[in-house]
């Protein structure tokens, strides 16, 4: 039994703490280097929080493990909206108030909706891989035009940053404190190096799971390895939360999910092409874009998630997790 939840939850710990440094190490090179502090918080400390997913996600693709990697992706999208934003709202009511988190719902549900389709009509080759980070870097883009001419008005990628950065103020760029540029890019490659062997740790104990307990790959990708890295969002998201910053918690909710889908799909495609497996395809792409829906909703009507709502999101998950659970 130790042999098989102790890679598991190493590897967790690796993946997380392992971020963290890489984020760390990367936003203070940036700093040292002149990097502009909008543009460290959109690419470097914003994608920073799904390194666990996405380094989790391509060493089971290389392991032919499909189900834990594209379990992974679907499962934190979902795991985001019902157990994370739940929790949040929970802690305190959220309301929208951001035209731009508007736009940036819109790009969540297209990436969900493109993701669900392709998956459902072919495998996911490189050719979809690149679409799927191209898409991610144009919206990007567009994303620090806008931040940088409406500051008044912040979206999803900045509220990701913004949420990862209150979370932990270490992370933020500028910072008058900052390390010497060897000992930050140290920092950095030894948080890659972690990152990298606790992605490896919690895939081999994934399946030893799965294999032990006769349980699918697929939903072990979709339950345990998908809460698992999104731990980081799920502290920000609490963060947020308790400070009482609807936008923030929701914007970081989005922002991650539009990584995952275009971001980690897309990378996982480009280096390990291959098929979704059926049971994502015919039944949790369908949840996810159910849920993501609902966000969207949320976010254009401006309605308020209140504490009974958020429970009720929360017992949404226990649901979700029951009818795949065998």
């Amino acid at each position: 039994m130790t042999d098989v939840w102790l890679p598991l939850f190493g590897g967790l710990v690796l993946l997380i703490s392992g971020g963290e440094f890489l984020v760390r190490g990367a936003v203070n090179v940036a700093t040292r280097l002149g990097v502009s502090p909008l543009v460290i918080g959109l690419t470097l400390v914003g994608f920073g929080t799904s390194t666990p997913e996405l380094v989790t996600s391509v060493q089971a693709a290389l392991s032919e493990a499909p189900g834990i990697a594209y379990g992974n992706i679907v499962g934190s999208n979902i795991a985001n909206v019902l157990l994370i934003l739940g929790i949040a709202a929970l802690l305190a009511p959220i309301t929208v108030a951001s035209q731009a988190l508007k736009r940036d719902g819109a790009v969540m549900v297209a990436a969900a909706v493109a993701f669900a389709i392709i998956a459902a009509l072919m495998p996911l080759g490189r050719v979809v891989g690149a679409a799927f980070v191209a898409s991610l870097g144009l919206y990007v883009w567009l994303a620090f035009r806008q931040e940088r001419v409406a500051a008044s008005s912040y979206g999803a990628v900045y509220d990701k940053s913004l949420a990862l950065q209150e979370a932990d103020p270490g992370l933020a760029p500028a910072r008058k404190d900052a390390s010497p540029l060897l000992v930050s890019l140290l920092i950095a490659l030894g948080g890659l190096f972690l990152v990298v062997l606790g992605g490896r740790f919690l895939v081999e104990g994934a399946v030893s799971l799965a294999r032990g307990f006769g349980i699918s790959e697929t939903v072990i990708g979709l339950t345990i390895v998908a809460v698992g890295t999104s731990m980081p969002e799920l502290v920000t998201s609490v963060v947020a939360g308790i400070r009482k910053q609807g936008d923030v918690a929701f914007g970081n909710i989005v922002g991650s999910n539009i990584y995952n889908v275009l971001g980690i799909g897309g990378f996982t495609a480009l280096i390990a092409p291959g098929g979704v497996p059926a049971e994502i395809v015919t039944f949790d792409n369908l949840v996810m874009l159910g849920v993501s829906a609902v966000l969207l909703l949320v976010a254009w009507t401006s309605l308020r998630i209140s504490r009974l709502e958020g429970l009720a999101l929360i017992i949404g998950y226990g649901a979700y997790v029951y009818l795949i659970w065998p």
